[in-house]
């Protein structure tokens, strides 16, 4: 009996020092896998950079103004297609951000394409409420090369961030980039590897 109580107790004690090693080697995986945010092409606008105001029409014949000073308010532009299906997968993402950051942001969902086709992706995701420009102009002089793509204009009118969205973090990662001052998490990150 004596025995078998030991060797529980060493089956106990070997077993909680593997786990204290195996949660250490999380840690250490955690540390070296950071967030990933927006990823920044080659774009046609740099972060900090005033964005020239451009009036655009909306596919509902609305007059908006892209960029330019805005009363304390951001602007997100959306860059999508409704062929695009990674697009498609992110629009229940844009819907709830528009709605979580309505205190702060205007969101703006923008292509170049059909109105109708448009349409239909806005209503069949429930954004009928945003504007949707269609605009080859504006993605020009965003820089937009791949979809979906987002720019984020802080109330100044200057492009706080931007980059190619995958994923919820992706556009997140962009309202993160503006709150910390940073072009983008990934710059974020490098500055506190500097630091440390």
């Amino acid at each position: 009996m004596l025995t078998s109580q030991i060797l529980l107790w060493a089956a106990v004690v070997a077993q909680a020092l593997l786990i204290a090693a195996l949660a250490r080697q999380v840690g250490i995986l955690h540390e070296r896998i950071a967030p990933a945010g927006a990823l920044t092409l080659h774009q046609g606008v740099k972060i900090g950079e005033t964005a020239t105001p451009m009036d655009v029409t909306t596919i509902d014949n609305a007059k908006l103004t892209i960029g330019g000073k805005r009363d304390g308010r951001s602007q997100l532009l959306f860059f999508a297609s409704p062929d695009c299906s990674i697009c498609k997968s992110l629009m229940p993402v844009l819907r709830s951000a528009a709605r979580a950051e309505a205190d702060w942001i205007d969101v703006v969902i923008a292509g170049d394409g059909s109105k109708s086709a448009y349409r239909a992706m806005a209503t069949e995701h429930g954004l009928e409420g945003l504007p949707l420009i269609l605009s080859e102009a504006l993605g020009r002089a965003y820089g937009v090369a791949k979809l979906p793509y987002a720019v984020l204009l802080d109330e100044g009118g200057k492009v706080a961030s931007l980059g190619l969205i995958n994923s919820r973090e992706h556009l997140e990662s962009l309202f993160e980039a503006k709150e910390r001052g940073v072009a983008s998490i990934q710059d974020f990150l490098a500055r506190r590897r500097k630091e440390a």
